[in-house]
């Protein structure tokens, strides 16, 4: 099987989008409900799950990894708030780089402190510049990282702040509002990043509803991150993984 990095590459050369959803394992610590949401992303043709939060209160982290890889086949990638979210049974990390803010803790600080574990295990590595965004209202990833979102109606500095990231060796790129995001990303801000890098570019956060997600996604976005949402309305998924479907199976490319 290819590696997930190289299946990312592959997929966006061919102009083909991907489906993600992001487990908090602090909101899943009830295992019927943590096996409904594993069931109905299979049925739903998820392509990976992302594990992580910006704050754990409980030591559910593993155990939500393990549950996820003991019933079914989706990559299992985390998606760490610091440096204690890891765990060699997942497939992949997002090694995050907050390139939107200047707190040097989660530029660098957090990973140096993550390298000598993360060297040991298994899981493939992805860098990733993590650019934050200005949803309308404070985030607990901008509270927790202890900095200042990206002015959502200045497309021009993510646009600069993505192309740094690229330059400086990021794999992939990921805007995000923040969990339980008020305003979603705006798409001129969404389409002037995407024509400015040639990485993978994943988009999240405020995408709660399918007419946010399109625009996502005809903007440019390579992959959805959806989580929120989910816990809401259930057929949410099924919609978009149907809108999905729908327009890479119009690319004839299988």
């Amino acid at each position: 099987m290819k590696k997930l990095l190289n299946q990312l590459q592959d997929k966006k050369s061919n102009q083909l989008k991907s489906l993600a959803v992001l487990i908090d394992p602090d909101k899943s610590t009830d295992l019927g409900k943590l096996m409904r949401l594993i069931n109905l992303c299979v049925e739903n043709k998820v392509d990976y799950l992302l594990v992580g939060g910006s704050l754990m209160t409980n030591d559910n982290f593993s155990r939500v990894v393990s549950v996820i890889k003991s019933n079914c086949q989706i990559p299992v990638i985390i998606f760490p708030g610091n440096h204690i979210q890891i765990d060699s049974n997942a497939d992949a990390i997002f090694l995050l780089s907050l390139i939107s803010g200047r707190n040097p803790d989660f530029l660098i600080g957090q990973h140096v402190l993550a390298a000598p574990v993360l060297k040991k295990s298994k899981l493939e590595i992805i860098p990733m510049g993590y650019m934050l965004v200005n949803s309308g209202a404070p985030t607990s990833a901008s509270y927790m990282s202890n900095t200042v979102p990206l002015p959502s109606n200045k497309p021009t500095i993510a646009a600069c702040t993505a192309m740094a990231g690229e330059m400086l060796g990021m794999q992939t790129i990921y805007l995000d509002a923040g969990s339980g995001a008020e305003d979603p990303i705006p798409q001129k801000l969404i389409s002037t990043v995407a024509r400015s890098i040639e990485v993978p570019l994943v988009v999240g956060g405020g995408l709660n509803s399918i007419s946010r997600v399109n625009k996502a996604l005809e903007a440019g976005a390579d992959m959805i991150v959806i989580g929120n949402a989910i816990e809401k309305e259930e057929n949410f998924l099924i919609q978009v993984s149907d809108r999905i479907n729908a327009i890479n199976e119009k690319l004839d490319v299988h």
